[in-house]
């Protein structure tokens, strides 16, 4: 089997300044400069996307960064032709870096005469040409069925650990909570990482985006709550999550969340809440209200993706990036002394 070439990087408009700081990154892993491939994508007078690239990229391993973020429907059609682009242009293979993976929500039939969105993007995503898929912490991890190609699916939760760790002076007063019983998963890992207890906090709807009460399973008194979970979008739940978290005692009530989609009154939420901060990845562009906001720190992933990639297209392990060892050489510099 002939070795691959060198990854080469193109980015779509969903998020250029991650694309950008990972080919950074890669240019520091291999000595020399990593740039995004030169291309336009482009929108014509009635928004039809328009995709040129400028480079000759015949047999090149290709990998392109594109979340699925806000404006979704776009930013997904803007992956498509790219893909279509470069498939054309005899691209030898396609990897799709999506650290934010739209329409993950919709994973199952939750009503009769409901669709399976994730499922039908999966098939839109495999039909275009893609070989394979890299993204980070799916809201669901049965997702990755849904392909029938390879999906290499990063988590958050090593890189919040080196935070936390690097944060907080005493873990011994720190639990670890989850919104919800079906995030209890994602809560323990990171829990057991670092040695934590760890909460559940049990929401009960009354109707579809209402919620009637909040139970907490756990004692949570004097403690420092660590609230986690993968996405974060119009926050009311997080911050009764918090409320409730406070009226049963705990100290204090941070937040670390993977995927900050903050849509509507969000940021104003989260700054009139009674939670310490919120901790969320570069996986979504912030914009100028959320960066603004002096409650939300956002930590890179631009690290661990350049990584992967490049384990990607040497064909070496990518799980192995879940090592603390591996990620602390990774973020050596990032946070503190680690």
């Amino acid at each position: 089997m002939n070795a691959l070439v060198e990854p080469k990087l193109i980015s779509g408009n969903a998020n250029r300044s991650l694309a950008t700081a990972i080919a950074r990154r890669m240019s520091m892993h291999q000595g020399r400069r990593v740039k995004l491939i030169d291309a336009r994508v482009e929108r014509f007078n009635d928004q039809e996307i328009f995709v040129e690239v400028y480079e000759n990229v015949r047999g090149e391993d290709m990998f392109i960064i594109q979340p699925t973020s806000n404006p979704a429907n776009d930013n997904l059609m803007e992956l498509l032709i790219m893909t279509d682009a470069l498939r054309r242009s005899s691209a030898s293979r396609i990897t799709a870096v999506i650290p934010y993976f739209g329409y993950a929500r919709q994973d199952r039939r939750t009503k009769a005469r409901t669709p399976i969105s994730a499922k039908l993007v999966a098939n839109l995503i495999t039909r275009a040409g893609i070989e394979r898929v890299l993204t980070m912490d799916l809201h669901a991890t049965q997702i990755q069925g849904f392909f029938d190609i390879p999906v290499d699916n990063l988590y958050a939760s090593p890189i919040f650990a080196m935070d936390i760790e690097h944060q907080f002076a005493d873990l011994s007063k720190i639990t670890v909570v989850s919104p919800d019983v079906g995030g209890v998963g994602r809560a323990r890992e990171l829990a057991k990482r670092l040695n934590l207890d760890l909460a559940i906090v049990d929401k009960r709807r009354s109707a579809p985006g209402e919620i009637a009460e909040m139970t907490v399973i756990g004692d949570v008194t004097g403690r420092t709550c660590l609230i986690v979970d993968d996405l974060v979008d119009t926050a009311g739940t997080l911050c009764k999550a918090a409320d409730t978290l406070l009226q049963r005692g705990a100290a204090e009530v941070h937040a670390y969340i993977t995927h900050g989609v903050l849509s509507g009154p969000a940021v104003d939420r989260l700054n009139n809440s009674a939670m310490k901060s919120l901790v969320i990845t570069d996986s979504i562009e912030a914009g100028d209200e959320i960066k603004k906001a002096k409650s939300i720190r956002i930590v890179p992933t631009a690290p661990i993706l350049a990584q992967a990639i490049l384990n990607i297209a040497n064909g070496t392990s990518v799980s192995s990036l879940f090592e603390s060892e591996t990620l602390k050489t990774i973020y050596q510099g990032h946070f503190g002394n680690t």
